[in-house]
């Protein structure tokens, strides 16, 4: 794949994916603590969205698509993650039913903890990587001059015969 396709790509799947696994977190999370205060138990259903928006974020942060991915993704994520700090230096930046109630509960507790901006400054770092942004080209395979002429000074002459024993 060529480098321009790579970073294609890349900016695809950072436009895509990090909203992706963002919702899945902000849904899993919503759904815990409304399950667990109401019906004090776990909702199964939540976990694996967690664990499928977790998934989405490990390919974010490992793979070697292109940094841009990671660097949109992280972007967005610190922006949402610095958001509850600008509201404890000076009041509400948001309005309060900008997003749906357990979605919006999920927010604020990813937001307050700090995870989100985590999870952004994250992101950011992996993009940040020379090695990541440098197409992977395989090595060319070198073979010596004399492969396949004469004797080899590692090989017997005759590989077949048993080795000499003292």
């Amino acid at each position: 794949m060529s480098n321009g396709a790579r970073h294609a790509l890349g900016v695809v799947a950072g436009l895509l994916l990090p909203p992706l696994a963002l919702a899945g977190f902000l849904y899993g999370i919503g759904e815990i603590l409304f399950q667990s205060r109401s019906t004090l138990q776990l909702p199964w259903h939540a976990v694996g969205v967690l664990a499928a928006a977790a998934i989405v974020l490990a390919f974010l942060v490992g793979s070697r698509l292109s940094p841009v991915a990671s660097l949109i993704g992280g972007l967005a994520y610190t922006g949402l993650g610095l958001l509850p700090l600008l509201e404890y230096a000076g009041g509400p930046v948001l309005r309060q039913d900008w997003l749906p109630a357990r979605v919006n509960d999920g927010y604020l507790a990813l937001g307050h903890s700090g995870m989100l901006l985590f999870v952004g400054v994250l992101l950011l770092t992996v993009s940040l990587f020379p090695s990541r942004w440098r197409a992977a080209v395989p090595e060319p395979l070198s073979v010596s001059p004399a492969y396949g002429q004469g004797s080899s000074p590692y090989l017997p002459e005759d590989a077949t015969r048993p080795m000499f024993r003292e």
